[in-house]
């Protein structure tokens, strides 16, 4: 198995409340992706391959990264749809999408709990679907030859982590809150199980000149 680095795409329009709007890089976002790729270039960083999902805010982080390979992209590497359940669980439960930052701590777990649960309906893909798509994709990655790059979202992240930590919902929504744009996170095969290594790396965002763009939203 060879190790894998999921990245958390840049920022994206962070003033969105549906899937479509926001799947776009802001100004900062595409930046976040130069320094990122800057960063791994000017490392020496070994990275044999490079993915991505199908999202529109993958793609692009990728293209600003420059790592001079073909990324192979993967839908399966997309993110949850949480506006899409959001809105279907403000519908149907009267529990109402956040408008400020902090509410965000305790409406992203509900999601999680009523999604796992069954009782938001026509989801666009149950919780098992997008826990067995992960745990696939990754698997498949892994069992090529070379450390891989993975251009994704924070939700999938956290979801690879809670796989590999056997974490549940309420730790994995903390996870995913956490997780910061062009965030670097590795997981390595120790004894045939994933084992995180790094988490939520940002070297070329910590400088005193760059840490506003240390952004989650």
């Amino acid at each position: 198995m060879s190790h894998i680095t999921l990245i958390r795409h840049g920022q994206a329009n962070s003033t969105a409340t549906d899937e479509v709007s926001y799947d776009k890089l802001s100004n900062l976002g595409h930046q976040q992706a130069r320094w990122l790729g800057a960063h791994l270039r000017d490392t020496a960083s070994h990275h044999t391959r490079l993915y991505t999902g199908t999202l529109t805010r993958h793609i692009e982080t990728a293209e600003g990264m420059e790592m001079g390979m073909e990324p192979a992209r993967d839908a399966r590497l997309n993110e949850l749809e949480y506006f899409t359940l959001a809105t279907l669980l403000e519908k149907q439960h009267g529990i109402p999408f956040p408008h400020e930052q902090g509410q965000f701590t305790a409406h992203l777990p509900t999601v999680f709990e009523y999604w796992r649960d069954g009782k938001i309906e026509e989801a666009p893909e149950t919780w098992e679907s997008f826990h067995t798509r992960i745990e696939e994709a990754l698997q498949e990655i892994a069992a090529g030859h070379g450390p891989a790059l993975v251009v994704t979202s924070g939700g999938l992240i956290s979801m690879a982590m809670a796989q590999a930590m056997g974490l549940g919902i309420p730790a994995m929504a903390r996870i995913a809150l956490a997780i910061m744009h062009t965030s670097m996170h590795r997981l390595f095969p120790i004894g045939g199980h994933w084992s995180p290594v790094l988490f939520n790396a940002v070297p070329h965002l910590d400088t005193p000149d760059r840490r506003i763009a240390q952004t989650h939203i």
